[in-house]
Formats: C-alpha cells, structure tokens, sequence
C-alpha cells in the first residue's frame, strides 16, 4: 500500500455502479490501479470502456476479476478495498466472503451511504482480526465521484492517517484548494456526518423547491425568468456559491433535444428513493433528530413531503375523496387546495428578495438543525468530531455546498473548538443569530402571502415556526404539561422555581380532579 509519501498504489473497487464506477476511474487518473469486482460485468466493462474513451484514464490502470480471490491476489500488501455498496446487509455478505482473504493490516475505505451502527459494527468484526475499516461518507453525486467529490471519513486515529494522503489526491479542492476531506472523527463518525449531511440537504432542497413553484405559479414567472433569479441569486449575497441554488438555474433552462421542450416540463412530482430503499439517510437522520431530542423541523417537514410525493397513487384517492378528479394518478395536475398567484405583491423585485432572504434562512436554519444533531451525537456517542475539519469537508464537492454559509458563518465559529467555553451549537453564536434574526421579517412576508395563495411551503413555514418556539421562554406549552399532570400525574415545575430549566421532570403534582 505504502510507499514512503504513504499514499495507495493499487486498491480494489467493490461495487461498480454509478458511484463506484465514478471513483474508480478518478483513482485510476490519480494514477492507482484499480482491481474491480462487481457482480455485473456488464458494469465493470462498463467502466474499461470509458477509459478507453476519457484522455486522463489509461486502461491499463484498471483489471476486472470475477471472485474475491482473483482481487485480491491483484493487490499489494496490506491490501485497500473501497466499496461503493448498497446500504445494509450487502456490506455484511461482501465483508465474510472477503474475510479468508484478509490479513492484518488490510484496509476497508467503505464509501457507501452506510447506517452509521451497521459501520461500528463492522469495525468490531475487523479490529480482533488486525483490519482496518473506515466509515467514509461521500457526497457531490455520480458526476462528483467522477471529478473529486467532498469526503467525510471516520476510523481510529491510527487508521485515518494511513488512508488521507490518497484520499486528499482525489478528494474536491475548496476555491484555496484546500482538499474537502480530513479526520471528522473516530468509530462511525464519517457516516454519521454523511447522514446528517444529507438531512441538511433535504431542508435545502424543500425551501428552493418551494420557492420555485412561487415564482412559477405564485408570480406567474415563466422558467427562463425563474432560471434568472436562481443564477442572481447563486452569484452574490448570503446564497451566493450554494450548489442547490446553482443547478436549479440549469434545471429551469434546460431543453430536451429531441423534442425541443423543457426537460422540468415533463417530470413528475414524484420523489421515490424512500419507497425504494435507494437512500436510508433521510429517514436516518429524522429519527436520529427525534431520539437526540433535537427539533429539526426544517429537515423532518422536508421529509415529510418526499413521503407524500413519493406515493401519487394515495394522493389521488384522497383527492377522489375531497371530490376532485377520479382518483386515477394519471388525471390532468390539480389539486383540492390548487394555489393561486400571490395577492398583495405591488413590487416584485422587493418580494423576490424577500423570498431569496427566505430561502436563505430556511438553509441556515436546517444547517442549524444538522450541526446540532451532530453536536449532541458527538457527546452521546464519543465521536470526538472535529468541527472544523467537518466544515472543510463540506466547502465543495458536495451538495450542501454553500460558500456563504461555510465560509463567512460556519468555519470561523469552529475555528474556536480548542477554547474552554466552546459550544457547537451554531445558535450559541451571535453571528449565526444576527442572520436568522434578519431573515425572520422577508419569512414571514413570503409565508403569509404563500398561505393566502395555497401555495406549498412546508419547509419554509416550519422554519418560521422553529425560529418562532426556539427563540421563546413563554410557549403555550404549559396547557400541554397541565393537560399531562391532569391525566398522567406527569408532574410540573412551578413558574419562578426552575432556575436551571434543565430538562428535568417537574416537582410538583396537582390534583386537578378528585379521584
């Protein structure tokens, strides 16, 4: 594996599909030979092919092998396996079929979306056989695994230095190029991260998608106009370099050549990949949210309306059932509750700003959510995250890149993790308020227009929302802890007696009815 600038001269890819054959062809342009092995070889070929076609690829650097023994006698020792696997019991079949070839020292890079447990997990099988198994989250999609993606990797802090010198060769470079990979943490600390990532992700892409069918339909913009404003919106101000916000200009302007017609003309509104099992991390995320008593409803309501998407066979019977259309999926679009355009707007360029510091702040807000989820999870499960080597991983190559909030909010707070009285929570800080606090007046104007208008904002009001209970030491919720005493004898503390407000159950009990 090592020569003495420790970085790996032949690995081996497991997993060939999309992700694994984009990697595969970028650590064979970084000039290691990869061995791989997929069930298909239609894939692997798949994979020679485009080296034979690409300028950077010998093919040469790349061999496929049809069983475990042929790839690793292909290796050098200790041996370096990446996979590039489905979720789940995959990675537990892959990892005993592969167990009597292995030998002290070998190293497993896991770079699927892999539960975080299922990581530790495997990590114990390894560690009383002398291997090395790193939890390594990536992101940037098929196109970033191609040309450098955004790297996230968790292991003992003997494993990790042995594995970053040819992860940083591949990894993204930040606009300093600085590469976007580095130590997150120990166990499985890489996919946990990756996990929340991609819960953060969500939030985004609900507040963006949100404010798409505003303008579309709310403003009445067609999409040329609408791919306008994301591009504005992308080059300057707080959403300035946020890939989400970038390629939703390209999605706007993009034509099919065959027909000649917008590609997003012809797209259902269908999210799928939780019905499928293509992506765990979504709903991993949510209960990790809910089981480290985080309220994250920025990233959960985001959530929320990818389920309610993802069936379109429900939504038609119930619409049937409201007495709209005939309950068939494949109707003319409608709705019970159709949106309208937006009353009330003299000025349209003053409400797209509005709606632009909207946007902002529900991104803020679920990367707010995602770094508290981390924090407590760092405390519960002894990750020892590196914060700002986290924030490093995240300035590119992956999609919650968001130049703005990474560089001007993000990294100078966690730069500050060595101090005594450091708190990760992104809220603790009054730079990351002062935002918040300013976007609050243009959230509230875009989702009391969008109410009035039936327009769908689920992760935009739920951040208006979070803001508004999060900010608030007087919350109804003393009816609800009444209601509990009343039935459950749950207990509650009396006003002016809780000095700490610690989450602690209450002292006092009344008996609000006689028994």
């Amino acid at each position: 594996m090592a020569s003495q600038d420790s970085s790996i001269k032949k690995l081996a890819m497991i997993g060939c599909g999309s992700m694994g054959g984009g990697m595969a062809l970028l650590f064979a342009s970084k000039g290691i030979h990869v061995s791989l092995q997929d069930p298909s070889v239609e894939a692997m070929d798949t994979i020679i092919a485009s080296a034979e076609k690409s300028t950077d690829v010998p093919a040469s650097m790349l061999s496929k092998h049809a069983d475990y023994e042929s790839l690793c006698n292909s290796l050098e020792k200790p041996k370096v396996f990446v996979w590039s696997l489905p979720h789940g019991s995959v990675g537990d079949g892959v990892l005993e079929k592969l167990m009597p070839f292995l030998e002290k020292g070998d190293v497993i890079i896991d770079c699927g979306n892999e539960h975080w447990q299922n990581t530790e997990r495997r990590q114990g099988k390894c560690v009383v056989r002398g291997i090395r198994y790193v939890g390594c989250g990536v992101s940037g999609g098929y196109q970033a695994a191609r040309r450098g993606p955004s790297m996230c990797p968790g292991a003992d802090d003997e494993t990790l230095p042995l594995v970053l010198p040819t992860l940083r060769k591949v990894a993204a470079k930040d606009p300093d190029g600085k590469p976007c990979v580095g130590r997150v943490g120990t166990g499985g600390a890489g996919h946990y991260c990756k996990m929340i990532h991609n819960g953060i992700e969500h939030g985004m892409m609900s507040a963006i998608t949100e404010a798409f069918g505003i303008m579309k339909v709310g403003l009445d913009m067609s999409l040329d106009d609408i791919g306008d404003v994301f591009e504005q919106w992308n080059a300057k101000g707080e959403l300035e370099g946020t890939f989400l916000v970038w390629i939703s200009r390209d999605i706007c302007r993009t034509e099919d050549p065959e027909t000649g017609e917008r590609v997003l003309d012809s797209v259902e509104d269908k999210v799928v990949q939780d019905y499928t099992g293509e992506e765990g991390t979504g709903i991993w995320s949510n209960t990790e949210a809910v089981e480290r008593h985080v309220p994250a409803p920025t990233l959960t309501t985001a959530h929320y309306i990818r389920l309610a998407s993802g069936d379109r066979r429900q939504r038609a019977k119930i619409q049937a059932a409201f007495g709209v259309g005939s309950g068939k999926p494949n109707d003319e679009h409608t709705s019970v509750f159709p949106p309208q355009k937006l009353e009330g707007v003299a000025d349209r360029a003053a409400f797209l700003e509005d709606l632009r510091m909207a946007v902002y702040t529900a991104c803020l807000a679920a990367y707010c959510q995602g770094m508290i989820i981390i924090e407590k999870a760092d405390k519960d499960y002894h990750f020892n995250i590196d914060y700002a080597e986290l924030i490093q991983v995240w300035k590119a190559g992956c999609i919650i890149q968001a130049d703005y909030i990474s560089n001007r909010l993000l990294a100078p707070l966690y730069a500050q993790q060595s101090a005594s009285n450091f708190s990760a929570n992104p809220l603790y800080h009054k730079d990351v308020t002062g935002d918040l606090k300013r976007g609050v007046p243009h959230l509230r104007s875009v989702v009391a227009k969008s109410i009035g208008a039936d327009q769908v904002v689920p992760a935009l009001s739920a951040t208006l929302e979070y803001l508004k209970y999060q900010t608030s030491t007087d919350l109804p919720t003393s009816f609800y802890e009444a209601q509990l005493d009343y039935f459950g004898k749950h207990m509650f503390d009396r006003k002016g007696d809780d000095v700490e407000g610690a989450p602690m159950t209450g002292k006092h009990h009344f008996e609000w009815k006689a028994a």
